[in-house]
């Protein structure tokens, strides 16, 4: 009984002691961060906003160097606007690597947002139903980008 107490219980309480809380649900333009202990201390924002495979390469790119670098402690969006959209699409409209669709993914599971654009979609006569699941829809990726940089994102654009 000691032992179950030991595995169930303990590390509940460690956890209300240190403060951890259940994340609020965030809205639009707004970002949530799983750790339990509080905001990162690097936030940061992506416009990618072309289907090229080497933009969008870069991009991807610099997203895994910042999680490499800051680990938990950063915080990262990749809005997609526009032919961008194509990336988190399930049959992309533009010719996408393979690879970078799974390096998306990838990065989606390290907490990587990706925020698709309504506008962007509805242009397209997409639904979130054409994205992959990973993909976050946010009404205006515009207002999107400048909503995120209130909150102290620090905004990059290729």
């Amino acid at each position: 009984m000691k032992q179950l107490f030991r595995i169930l219980v303990l590390p509940f309480c460690a956890l209300c002691l240190f403060g951890a809380t259940v994340p609020a649900l965030a809205q639009e333009g707004e970002t949530q961060t799983d750790s339990l202990f509080g905001e990162p201390s690097h936030k940061l924002v992506y416009q990618l906003n072309q289907a090229d495979p080497d933009y969008m390469d870069h991009i991807l790119f610099s997203a895994g160097a910042m999680l490499r670098k800051f680990g938990d402690d950063i915080k990262i969006v990749i809005t997609l606007i526009g032919p961008g959209v194509h990336l988190a699409a399930k049959n992309p409209g533009r010719p996408v690597p393979e690879e970078l669709r799974q390096r998306a993914e990838s990065l989606a599971m390290y907490d990587v947002e990706f925020h698709v654009c309504g506008n962007t979609l509805k242009s397209l006569e997409w639904t979130m139903d054409d994205m992959e699941s990973y993909a976050t829809y946010v009404e205006v990726g515009a207002a999107d980008l400048m909503l995120l940089q209130e909150q102290g994102f620090s905004y990059i654009s290729w």
